[in-house]
């Protein structure tokens, strides 16, 4: 791939019925004013974790990555995969110091203070270390930086560990060098990862109203002969057709990928399909809100990445009460696609795939399916990576 940059926009018009797949800390359903207007909203955190749960059903383990602040842990079972004659407690106290010596902070668990993103290639090569008895810093540093797994190039990791990050910073003063004309040339060391995906916060084309499902619930084995409910409660919940949107700068991918097209085209396809298809479960077996996308639009870019939100910045409005909102919000999303072509440059391509007939987006491909739509995207970057 040349040094061109080349971005892959993402957008999708999906309607949910009542739902609450992604709630506040009182258990309302999130929203968002946009436009004046009070909105359903579902977060990004809330999508992407259903993304990684899509990764994990589809992707081989090794290209994926665990969250948790039981690394230590996990790590001695991957060094109990590599040597079966020690016990669990040795395979531990070996993980536990490489962490120690790389300047974790360690608790009385041996947990992690906060949550820490590890790759499973990485973890392999990190128990491999700890089984060599690795104690410098900077050699298990670049084993965690090294060969990152799909899931933490896409979005991102941040190391909140103090202690960790005091030992880094020390490491990057002692790694300075004099040149010859005196400037300070500085090789730093960082374990987070910047991430090359971006998605955003999914919000309603249109205004919501909170409404709330009273309900109760029976004693199956009380003798009482007097009728009542055991339990009273309320869940709250609302309805919306969402717009939603996500990119990746396919670019600064590649490159985490250490230029492997073939990886990375594995991956991108995935993620497409993770979005697409991914659901946050938040309440689902309470509401069954199981859809799939009305509309999707994906396009590769070389300017940079635009988001179609400004289409509903004016809430869609039903004419009738009887029309919904599902094709008014795919019409003003194509108006949209083509009005900001005025402002940045044209895509390079761009595909589109409706479930509702009669919409057509100029100067874009329509796909009968989403295999077609991912096929013809798969070849789009065997030719551009």
């Amino acid at each position: 791939m040349s040094k061109e940059k080349l971005f892959l926009d993402i957008h999708v018009i999906q309607t949910l019925p009542p739902s609450n797949i992604n709630r506040d800390d009182t258990g309302s359903p999130k929203t968002a004013v946009y436009g004046g207007v009070r909105r359903a909203r579902v977060s990004s955190q809330a999508w992407k974790k259903a993304m990684r749960d899509y990764f994990k059903d589809k992707a081989d383990d090794g290209y994926l990555g665990v969250r948790s602040k039981k690394i230590v842990e996990y790590v001695a079972k991957k060094i109990l995969e590599i040597d079966e004659t020690l016990s669990f407690e040795e395979a531990e106290k070996k993980s536990l110091e490489a962490f120690t010596s790389a300047g974790f902070t360690i608790t009385e668990e041996n947990k992690l203070p906060t949550l820490f993103f590890l790759g499973d290639r990485q973890a392999g090569d990190f128990a491999r270390a700890a089984l060599d008895n690795i104690k410098d810093a900077s050699t298990l540093h670049k084993i965690i930086k090294d060969n990152v797994s799909i899931d933490i190039a896409l979005f991102g990791r941040m190391i909140a560990d103090k202690d960790l990050n005091r030992v880094i910073s020390k490491e990057n003063e002692k790694s300075k060098k004099i040149i010859d004309n005196g400037e300070n040339e500085v090789s730093r060391i960082s374990l987070n990862e910047d991430a090359s995906s971006q998605i955003a916060h999914a919000i309603s084309t249109h205004g919501v109203q909170t409404e709330f499902d009273y309900f109760t619930a029976l004693d199956d084995l009380s003798k009482d002969a007097k009728p009542g409910a055991a339990m009273i409660d309320t869940i709250e919940y609302n309805s919306s057709t969402l717009y939603r949107y996500g990119n990746v700068a396919l670019h600064e991918f590649y490159h985490q990928m250490k230029e492997n097209k073939e990886e990375t085209k594995k991956a991108i396809i995935l993620f497409v399909e993770a979005f697409l298809k991914s659901l946050p479960s938040g309440k689902i077996n309470s509401f069954a809100n199981q859809t799939i996308p009305s509309s999707v639009v994906v396009s590769l870019r070389k300017d940079r990445p635009v988001s179609l939100v400004s289409a509903f910045e004016t809430p869609i409005k039903t004419k009738l009460s009887q029309e919904g909102y599902v094709n008014e919000s795919i019409e003003a999303m194509f108006k949209e696609y083509q009005k900001i072509q005025r402002f940045v440059d044209k895509p390079e391509i761009s595909f589109y795939l409706n479930l509702s007939e009669g919409h057509v987006l100029e100067g874009a491909k329509e796909e009968i399916n989403l295999s077609d739509l991912l096929n013809d995207l798969g070849k789009e970057l065997n030719n551009r990576l």
